[in-house]
This record gives C-alpha cells, structure tokens and sequence, in this order.
C-alpha cells in the first residue's frame, strides 16, 4: 500500500483497534512487521532480521496487530445499502434493468492451512493441499461484505452458506425479499440466491469462443457469469496482496482463521483509502474463474427448501432470461 493509506490505517488501528506504541516498538513498526508477514509470507526469523527484533519480539507484534485489525474488521466488512441498485449494474446497459436486484455475488476460496497430522483428512480439498474454505460475499465495488472463514477444505460451499444461515450467531446479511445475491451452479436457485442455469453453458469465457450464447439460458448465463466474476476478481486480489494466504504458517487453527479475516478487512481498507492501488486496477476487468473448469457443472447440493420457494426463483430467473433474449434478438 502507499504511504498515506498506510499512516491512515495506522491511525484507525490506534483509534478503533486500541493499538499504542511502547517503548522500544511505535505503532507504525508494529503495523509494518505485521503487513510485511501477511504481504510477503515472511517468517519471524525474516522479520528479526529486517526489524532488528528479537523473533519473539516480531512474534508478540503480529498477534498484536492482528488482534487490532481483527477488531476494526466488524467496521470494514459490513453489508452494503441493498435498497440501492449498485452503480456497477445501473450504469451498464448489459446488466440493467434486467439483474437489478442483485446485491452481491457468492463464492467460496480456498486458502492454505497448517493442519496437524491427526487432522487434515478433513481439510484435504480438491488438490490435495491441506486447504480452510472460506465464504465469502461482496459487492459489485469488490468490496467484502461478509466472511465465514475456518472450515475443512473438504467442506462444500452450499453447505457452509447454509450452516451459516442456519445460525443467527453468525449474523449473515440475507437480502431483503426479491433481492438476492449472485451464486454459481453448486448452489440451489433458491429466494435471496440466483444460479444460472444447470445443464447450459455457465461459462463466458467459454460461450464468447463460440461467438456468443445460444438461447436465452446462455445469453442469461453469460451475463450472469460476467456479473458474478467480481467475487474472483477480489479474491484475485486478496491472494495477490496477501501470499500468506498461499504459504500460511505453522499457527494455530483459529490464528490461521483470524488472519483470513485480517486480510479480508485489510483488503477492504485499501480499496477505500487508495484510489490509485494498483492491483484494483489490474483486476478490474479479470475474467479467470480461478479453480473452475468450462463446461463442467458443479455438483449441486439440494437442502429442504419448499416447492413455493424453488418456484418463485426459477420464476424470476425465467423472466430475466426471456427479457434479455427479446431485447437482444428483436
């Protein structure tokens, strides 16, 4: 990050993370120790080094600071306006009026974990790494807005979104009614989440080789997919910033979890303060779905939702679809 959103983040962790300085460490070291470990995977060792620390010293300052950040998480990762359509959809004719609901898109992302002998058949994702699954939503404006972060790797995203939902602990942001968020093919068209279309291209990348879609459960899959690539594009940049997300330490569990979050906050603190970031700007328009293959539907996992509800989805997502191929095939 630059040097002014650097100091305006110190001063947020002083102010609402109750960092201080101390006598031999300011609060602008603590906070460069911590943002050199997550930003380049450094180790104590490379940290005592830099700093002229001893490894224990650079060892407190993270847990510190990553406590500090951890607290200014719940005033950086929140919910956006849902009664506003997004600008991002209001100022693009491909997308309005026809995805004028949507409040945010869904994905899961894998990051790497440290996982003790004993326990990591669990968290054996789908590469065979020992990998935590975090879900993740985020507005149109790459901005985070809710993280679930700490499950297995093997822990399939429909059923973390609904475990999560389940819980009235974990506060999810559920849409008010005929909002919804943007979900990929491994999720149930349910009210509140919109899935494209099983069974039909879902790929853009894909469709746009073949010259374009064919029928309107391609031209709506198409859109769909372009509107939701912004959950891959902050996790894009969450991975880019961050490589400790690719090369995690030997910390505990639930310290591997609060540093997903850390990052996620800090993620979002940067596409605020730093207008000219340039990793923002090189995501922009990033159209890799990373993890996913053209052509291959996920598997989907169905949960106890009344007939009532399926219908009212499949419903609108029918209307969307028949609207954008009348408008486009006139």
């Amino acid at each position: 990050m630059d040097k002014r959103t650097f100091v305006s983040l110190c001063e947020e962790l002083k102010q609402y993370g109750g960092l201080e300085s101390t006598k031999n460490v300011t609060v602008e070291e603590q906070v460069a120790i911590f943002m050199k470990v997550v930003g380049h995977s450094w180790t104590t060792r490379d940290g005592a080094e830099r700093f002229q620390h001893s490894t224990a010293t650079i060892s407190k300052y993270f847990g510190i600071v990553l406590k500090a950040v951890n607290k200014i998480a719940v005033r950086l990762i929140k919910p956006p306006d849902m009664g506003v359509v997004p600008k991002q959809i209001m100022d693009n004719s491909k997308f309005y009026p026809y995805f004028k609901d949507a409040v945010g898109a869904i994905d899961g992302v894998h990051v790497d974990a440290v996982v003790p002998t004993d326990e990591q058949i669990p968290y054996r994702g789908r590469k065979a790494k020992t990998t935590q699954n975090v879900l993740c939503v985020c507005s149109f404006d790459m901005l985070f807005t809710y993280v679930i972060a700490g499950w297995e790797g093997t822990a399939n995203d429909a059923r973390i979104l609904m475990e999560t939902i389940a819980n009235p602990d974990n506060d999810f942001p559920m849409p008010p009614k005929g909002k919804y968020y943007l979900v990929d093919s491994g999720f149930q068209n349910i009210p509140g989440f919109l899935a494209p279309f099983r069974g039909a291209t879902r790929h853009f990348q894909e469709i746009r080789r073949r010259g374009g879609p064919r029928g309107r459960k391609e031209l709506f899959n198409f859109l769909h997919s372009s509107l939701r690539n912004v959950i891959e594009r902050c996790f894009g940049v969450l991975k880019a910033r961050f490589p400790i997300l690719k090369f995690m330490r030997s910390y505990s569990l639930r310290k591997q979890t609060s540093i997903v979050i850390a990052c996620c906050a800090l993620h979002n603190f940067i596409k605020i303060h730093a207008e000219d970031d340039k990793l923002f700007h090189e995501y922009e328009n990033y159209e890799d779905e990373e993890g996913s293959t053209p052509g291959v539907e996920l598997p989907l996992t169905e949960f106890n939702v009344s007939y009532a509800a399926t219908r009212e989805m499949t419903e609108k997502r029918d209307a969307i679809a028949n609207q954008l191929w009348s408008d486009n095939h006139v």
